[in-house]
């Protein structure tokens, strides 16, 4: 008999999926390259070269025994060491072997750190808008997952209505910065007053709260802003951290969890992941590709043209009369829409070929979601049919 709790899920299948596979059902039809596809966050810049002529060596030159077989359950111990170092060169830190988990990127890392620091009951934070499989990580824990409504203005943390939702059952927050879907890095000073509440509740309720860190954009910031190291300014911090989009390799499925070496029992959470694996099953990434990546640590692809982009579509969005609030980086943009519907509204953009994501499961309603990592022609080509659909649909805007 099929486990009907999994049957259920299927009546809540991904919006961003339904959309993607829209576009290439379109694309069909019409020609890819005629279809302004904004759905999935899909790199959309090569590897950096360095990266491929280190697999390349580790496959032609290496033993294939090794270079093949399983790794460590935490991952390949050198790999892990390197790792720990990088980060300590970056941000200042003092990370161990013993404080690196690898992970099959950061849904692995996610997976694994919130089933470490929660358990069946346990209510865990995190603030909109946020990436919609927030509520599969969590709820598959048996742990409820609590949203803080969004400050619409900004995009900041919305510390008031933290402050009511904060309680003795709370057991961990759950962070993204840089933001998907808002294209929108948190400030220091709105990461130095989250930590600064958390200390004060993990004192007054007698028990831990973990900071889980998810990092995956860590590398993608626009110019100007500062992405802060949240683990600098906070001693139980787990940073969830992937490959995918700095070094453009979401297929290869590889991150990590960094341990911050004064978190409560930082020395085994590593290890207690690696038990959580057994149960899971989503232990050793790829060796070859946890090896490749160890050499080129503080690499990434050529990300300027996400904030080419980004820079582009701003300006279009504003000067359609568009509510937005400008990306401080990521590849995403989530601009208020132009009906209260913002399914309604993505539905109608697909007259003109575009494919735009509703803001509802992402914790906001009202807002869409664009996805801006595609080629800058297309982009500019897009803004033409953005313009006709306005303007068809709801009108001059209102200047």
């Amino acid at each position: 008999m099929i486990n009907e709790k999994y049957r259920e899920l299927l009546k809540g299948k991904s919006i961003i999926r339904e959309q993607s596979e829209y576009a290439a059902a379109l694309g069909k039809e019409i020609g890819y390259e005629n279809v302004f596809d904004y759905s999935l966050g899909n790199p959309s810049v090569p590897v950096p070269p360095e990266y491929t002529r280190v697999l390349s060596k580790l496959l032609t030159e290496e033993n294939p025994v090794s270079i093949h077989g399983y790794s460590p359950s935490l991952g390949i111990t050198e790999v892990r060491s390197k790792v720990a170092d990088s980060l300590n060169s970056r941000f200042g830190m003092k990370y161990d072997t013993r404080h690196i988990f690898m992970t099959s990127g950061a849904a692995g890392a996610l997976a694994h750190a919130l089933r470490c620091v929660t358990k069946p009951g346990d209510e865990v934070l995190t603030f909109a808008p946020f990436f919609p499989e927030y509520h599969q990580y969590v709820g598959q824990t048996g742990a409820a997952l609590k949203v803080i409504p969004a400050d619409t203005d900004t995009f900041q943390i919305n510390f008031e209505a933290l402050l009511d939702n904060l309680n003795p059952n709370v057991q961990a927050v759950l962070i993204n910065t840089p933001n998907n879907p808002s294209g929108i890095v948190y400030s220091k000073d709105t990461i130095l007053k989250l930590c600064s509440i958390l200390r004060d509740k993990q004192e007054e309720y007698g028990h831990d709260i973990f900071l889980i860190s998810d990092e995956p954009y860590r590398e993608i910031v626009f110019g100007g802003e500062e992405s802060v190291y949240i683990s600098k300014f906070y001693d139980n911090c787990l940073s969830c951290y992937s490959f995918s989009k700095s070094l453009s390799l979401p297929g290869e499925r590889i991150g990590y969890i960094a341990v911050n070496p004064k978190a409560t029992e930082a020395d085994i959470i590593a290890v207690i992941c690696g038990q959580i694996s057994r149960g899971i099953g989503h232990n050793c990434p790829a060796s070859s590709v946890q090896l490749a990546v160890a050499e080129i640590l503080e690499k990434t692809s050529d990300l300027t043209v996400y904030e080419t982009n980004g820079e582009l579509l701003y300006k279009a969005l504003v000067r359609l009369g568009f509510q937005v609030v400008k990306p401080g980086g990521t590849f995403y943009i989530f601009p208020k829409a132009l009906e209260e519907d913002a399914a309604a509204f993505c539905l109608k953009a697909r007259k003109y070929n575009l494919i735009l994501v509703p803001s509802d499961n992402f914790g906001v309603s009202g807002y869409f979601r664009m996805a801006y990592c595609i080629d800058t022609e297309k982009v500019l080509r897009s803004i033409e049919a953005l313009e006709r659909f306005v303007k068809a649909e709801y009108g001059p805007p209102l200047l």
